[in-house]
């Protein structure tokens, strides 16, 4: 038995949280009745799901590693026409979307996926996933500076929460700072970084949970490897099945 808002997201519709809200606004169907409850259980091999009058079956789980690189949205589609992190992956026959998002002018990593569980689990702040920066800001932070991002920043929105920070390359007009957070609140590296006087002028995430940046270029893309989704699946909750879709070894990166 699985619950109906995981149903409908293995379908590729739409992001755990997303699904939910689908299901609540009246839009999912369960053998040709409205179910407004994304929690109700369900026998996938039993039940006829539909969203807006379309069948929906489950779809082969894909999962890519992008380098954003400054200018594209995080999102599926912009209707003023702006490029979107999609654009960048070009013709791919699954429904994809961001697990998480990027400022438009933030560079990195951004995991792009159909896996609707697997957003849901990186992007809660309930699992605790770590996301770290690399963040080039105006001046040299001081000691002082470095405990207080630590400790966490007060914002208009709330305290930032705790940070490791690491200062990698002082410089007297610019220096690099490396913090790790599990929040990911709107612009919220930028903000901290303000707030304690250093503006960002680059900022670039190089890790999600285990999946790393490394050598990928920016807009370019890859298939993860079994490697990695296995230690994903294992990251972000002990005891689960181990993630499937890794990329055979003659698939080709973009």
């Amino acid at each position: 038995m699985q619950r109906l808002s995981k149903l409908v997201a293995a379908a590729g519709s739409a992001s755990r949280r997303k699904a939910a809200d689908l299901i609540r606004a009246g839009r999912v169907r369960v053998d040709g009745r409205v179910v407004a409850d994304p929690g109700v259980l369900l026998d996938p091999d039993k039940s006829r799901v539909e969203l807006d009058g379309r069948l929906l079956r489950p779809q082969p789980k894909r999962y890519f590693l992008l380098n954003k690189p400054r200018g594209p949205l995080s999102a599926v589609v912009d209707h003023r026409g702006r490029t979107t992190i999609l654009d960048l992956l070009g013709d791919v026959a699954e429904r994809l979307y961001p697990a998480g998002r990027l400022d438009a002018d933030t560079e990195g990593l951004l995991l792009i996926t159909n896996d609707g569980d697997l957003t849901y689990r990186l992007t809660h702040p309930r699992y605790q996933v770590e996301k770290v920066y690399e963040a080039e800001v105006r001046g040299r932070p001081t000691p002082a500076v470095l405990r207080r991002l630590s400790r966490g920043v007060m914002l208009d929105d709330g305290p930032s929460g705790p940070a490791r920070v690491r200062l990698l390359r002082p410089g007297d007009e610019t220096s690099l700072i490396e913090l790790t957070v599990h929040s990911g609140r709107k612009r919220m590296i930028r903000r901290m970084l303000k707030a304690v006087g250093h503006p960002v002028h680059r900022l670039r995430r190089t890790r999600v949970g285990p999946l790393l940046l490394g050598d990928l270029q920016p807009g370019r893309w890859r298939p993860l490897t079994q490697h990695e989704l296995t230690r994903l699946s294992t990251s972000i909750h002990e005891g689960a099945a181990p993630l499937q879709g890794a990329a055979h070894a003659d698939d080709k990166d973009s």
